[in-house]
């Protein structure tokens, strides 16, 4: 006589959910997929693994088969990471003695990792981030900008620049100077001008008389 069984239904949409079937028959687990009909409906995979401390053998039961946008959006460990599902699949666990065992949400979550070759820790990534030596502490300070960048082609420091503010200052200034001696030739040419004329309107007099 067959006993319950806990296994875990991957849903088309990719979400998992645990259901106990009180009388167990592989057959029969198309129905527990939705499916009205088993054809087609086999086993795809079977992973041995051990965590806990326990051996299991965990299999997949899907179809390869079914209608357009029914496609299961669950990521399946290798092999079958690239086999497209259609509609739910169901996963079932063995023990060591291949003896038929409760598969839970949280327990297959755990193998899922361990069959991915686990997760890296993000947690523990920032933490070595943070104790990493830094790579510019042993370069000579006149090496390095006044920020601590490294000067190369593309950072430099506001003293390698080409022009400083004080040098656009004193550029601005001798501009300024130059139109100043503009100013003053034309004024001395506007001089010249008028003596001219003044002479020119004596020697009409002079000549009047």
């Amino acid at each position: 006589m067959s006993k319950a069984l806990t296994i875990v239904i991957v849903e088309k949409s990719g979400d998992l959910k645990s259901t106990t079937i009180k009388d167990f028959k592989e057959e029969d687990l198309f129905k527990k997929c939705g499916f009205k009909k088993g054809e087609d409906f086999v086993k795809q995979n079977d992973w041995t693994v051990r965590t806990g401390g326990k051996k299991y053998v965990i299999s997949v039961y899907a179809k390869t088969d079914g209608r357009a946008n029914s496609e299961n959006k669950y990521d399946f460990p290798p092999p079958i990471d690239s086999t497209l599902f259609f509609g739910s699949c169901a996963i079932v666990a063995k023990d060591g003695n291949s003896a038929y065992t409760d598969l839970s949400v949280d327990l297959w979550n755990k193998i899922y990792e361990k069959l991915f070759g686990g997760f890296e820790d993000l947690a523990a990534t920032a933490a070595e981030d943070e104790n990493e030596e830094d790579e510019l502490a042993n370069v000579p300070k006149e090496m390095k900008t006044k920020d601590g960048y490294l000067k190369d082609g593309f950072v430099v420091s506001d003293e390698d620049e080409e022009y400083s503010g004080s040098d656009i200052d004193e550029v601005a200034i001798e501009d300024v100077e130059d139109d100043d001696d503009e100013d003053d030739d034309e004024t001395e040419q506007f001089e010249d001008v008028d003596e001219l004329m003044e002479e020119s309107y004596d020697y009409d007099s002079d000549a009047d008389k």
